[in-house]
């Protein structure tokens, strides 16, 4: 066994965000290879009409966990899933299972936050910065606590060309911001939004900027880390190469271009696409975990988790070979045959918009309003486009991202955690 794998046997974990999509692939990498550890505790939330253990029931079926069944038979037991609520101040924990996190919870990965890039500002605030605060908190009374690792995002500072591995200051307080969310109401907080992120492109970037804030300013005593990932994509190679259950960033672009519907993106080709793949994020997270309980840094450590620096893809060519494997491998009912171009200029792309997307959306409509059928394709490009112009400031631009902690990290490792598909980056 690893020294890694080794190190998590016997461990009673919490994972905050475990029904997304990083947090299945951290719960599923530690349940397979350290099927020792002793509990993962996950805060879930009903949904849909569903209680906690058919949630739990739903992840634990699903083809990602297929492996974990095999090396772990009593997984089903080993998971304990607490009602909490990260839009309630207190995190809506009762007070018995908070005890029981607080007396034994050895480590913290606290994965959860709102990723949406058109979120309003009140609702980031509350889940990338309060429920971090409030999380926090309850770690500073955990007596059993060796680390507390912080997922933020490499884009936290998408203002500055070059990102060092360092927490850098808002012009607001943090605590001011979570204040003002109390008692300002909506249409103050949506007025002075674009006040408060500056050059920044969204609350999101913005929140997780203060919540890294928050991690500086509030960890007390406690062993912290920050985990700074790039653009999340589909697995690498664990547990199998591919998977990926959701439609954020680049997967949505992906589909939506083989499916015919988008045709042309104002975007740069030579800017870099820092993709990472879930597996490695996950892999890193576990490896500073490790380190972080084990040699107790004196100060909080960031670790970019990113690509561009060792590996960089670009754009266009990762379009054209999106489209080349599309050639081979079409989608089944495509809307029309994939193609898709990128374009710098912002007048070229409106063109593009209104011939190639909105027209043949209507024209389809009408087809449908023919044959008695309800239209929806007008409905459905203008989600895609605005989906699209959210994401164009990451297509238009490219960042340098320091890495000095990421590779002494990777050279503390032991022979066998160094080797893929492991701990370390693959890069």
């Amino acid at each position: 066994m690893s020294t890694i794998a080794a190190f998590y046997s016997g461990k009673s974990i919490l994972i905050t965000g475990a029904t997304g999509f990083l947090g299945k692939v951290l719960m599923e990498k530690l349940f397979r290879t350290s099927p020792d550890l002793k509990v993962i505790y996950i805060l879930v939330r009903p949904k849909a009409g569903q209680t906690l253990q058919q949630r739990v029931f739903q992840i634990l079926n699903s083809k990602l966990f297929e492996k974990v069944k095999d090396v772990c038979p009593n997984v089903h037991e080993k998971i304990r899933a607490i009602y909490a609520d990260l839009n309630q101040n207190d995190l809506a924990i009762s007070k018995e299972n908070k005890q029981e996190l607080l007396s034994c919870t050895d480590i913290v990965f606290h994965c959860a936050a709102t990723v949406r890039f058109d979120d309003n500002l009140r609702h980031a605030v509350q889940l990338n910065v309060t429920a971090t605060q409030q999380l926090l908190l309850m770690a500073s009374q955990m007596p059993k606590l060796e680390a507390f690792i912080h997922i933020s995002t490499a884009f936290s500072n998408c203002n500055l060309k070059r990102i060092d591995e360092v927490i850098y200051p808002c012009p607001v307080e943090p605590k001011k911001i979570i204040d003002s969310m109390e008692w300002l109401d909506d249409a103050i907080i949506d007025e002075i939004t674009p006040k408060l992120i500056g050059d920044r492109p969204n609350t999101y970037t913005y929140t997780k900027a203060l919540g890294e804030m928050v991690v500086q300013q509030e960890s007390r005593n406690l062993n912290v880390a920050i985990v700074r990932p790039s653009i999340v994509g589909a697995t690498w190679q664990e547990p199998f190469p591919g998977w990926v259950d959701n439609l954020n960033g680049p997967s949505g672009l992906i589909i939506a271009a083989g499916k015919g519907f988008l045709r042309a993106i104002r975007g740069t080709p030579k800017a870099v696409a820092d993709l990472i793949p879930v597996d490695t994020v996950a892999n890193l997270t576990l490896a500073v975990g490790w380190y972080t309980a084990v040699n107790r840094p004196k100060s909080t450590l960031i670790y970019h988790c990113t690509s561009g620096n060792f590996n960089p893809c670009y754009w266009g060519k990762m379009g054209f070979q999106v489209l080349a494997a599309f050639e081979k491998i079409p989608f089944e009912r495509a809307f029309r045959r994939p193609y898709a171009d990128f374009t710098t200029n912002n007048i070229t792309a409106q063109y593009w918009n209104a011939v190639s997307h909105r027209a043949p959306a209507i024209i389809y409509d009408f087809y449908l309003r023919l044959t008695g059928r309800k239209p929806r394709m007008t409905k459905l490009m203008n989600r895609l486009l605005r989906t699209v112009s959210m994401l164009e400031y990451f297509l238009n631009r490219s960042w340098e991202w320091s890495t000095y902690n990421t590779e002494m990290l990777m050279s503390e490792l032991s022979p066998e955690d160094q080797r893929a598909p492991k701990y370390s980056l693959p890069l």
